[in-house]
């Protein structure tokens, strides 16, 4: 049997991870669409597990809110991947915000989410 590697102090949670995406091409790079609730990439190089909880303070474009949404890491892009690829994790959002940032970033993105412009996951 494995041992689970030990929890963070706080249940889980490796503190809360800040965003700020100011222009359309950041966000329409870092957007996952194809994660159900929508997710996004978020470049560190921190490590964290799949499955790891997190909870994400977004600011997007020059909104003086910020969006607060909990999430779970479910894509890791490791140091050195293959193809230059920045390292980071990828976030799916938690069903708890409603859709509300899914919406706020579609609603930024109308016109380009069918894009075939290259992302940081696909």
């Amino acid at each position: 049997m494995v041992a689970a590697p030990p929890k963070a102090p706080g249940g889980g949670r490796q503190g809360i991870l800040s965003l700020t995406i100011k222009d359309k091409s950041a966000l329409y790079a870092a957007y996952m669409p194809f994660v159900k609730n929508g997710g996004l990439f978020i470049p560190t190089n921190k490590s964290y597990n799949l499955g790891d909880e997190v909870f994400m303070l977004l600011t997007l474009m020059e909104e003086k809110e910020k969006l607060p949404v909990a999430g779970k890491i479910v894509w890791i892009t490791p140091k050195g991947s293959q193809g230059n690829r920045a390292a980071g994790i990828g976030v799916q959002f938690s069903e708890q915000d409603g859709g509300n940032a899914r919406t706020k970033i579609e609603t930024y993105l109308a016109g380009a989410l069918k894009s075939d412009r290259q992302t940081h996951t696909m």
